[in-house]
């Protein structure tokens, strides 16, 4: 392989290693904003319980739903920005992933084009050692 095409090739895989480390860590994120969620639903279930058997916390249970909406909306709202991150680092990813095909794949063709003129070449020598031959 040439040092071109084996540098091309290490550039792009570095890359796609980025890319996969980038994408893991939204992953991460992801799950832990739909844990988040569901936090938050258990919550308000546990305080909807909590409110019919105490009359002190039904009172209370209208400003709860309130900041629970509100923390409820944000967490949606965070969920859907690491959706629209994720697409687009699966995105970058896949094109990643593209390139470096296409950097193998123009290398190995580099490859065996090298090979293919070393064969002529060495095709040519035999025809003309054996016509030398002839008119020796």
């Amino acid at each position: 392989m040439t040092t071109w095409a084996h540098s091309l090739i290490r550039i792009s895989n570095y890359e796609v290693e980025t890319l996969q480390k980038r994408l893991a860590e939204i992953t991460a994120r992801r799950a832990t904003a739909e844990i988040r969620l569901a936090v938050l639903d258990a919550e308000v279930e546990v305080e909807q319980t909590r409110a019919q058997g105490d009359a002190s916390a039904a009172i209370l249970l209208t400003a709860y739903m309130d900041g629970w909406k509100m923390r409820k909306a944000a967490a949606e709202s965070d969920l859907m920005t690491i959706d629209s991150e994720e697409a687009g680092a699966r995105d970058a990813l896949t094109g990643a992933f593209e390139e470096l095909k296409k950097f193998e794949h123009v290398a190995e063709q580099t490859r065996l084009n090298q090979l293919i003129a070393a064969a002529k070449r060495e095709t040519a020598a035999f025809d003309e050692m054996a016509l030398r031959r002839r008119s020796a």
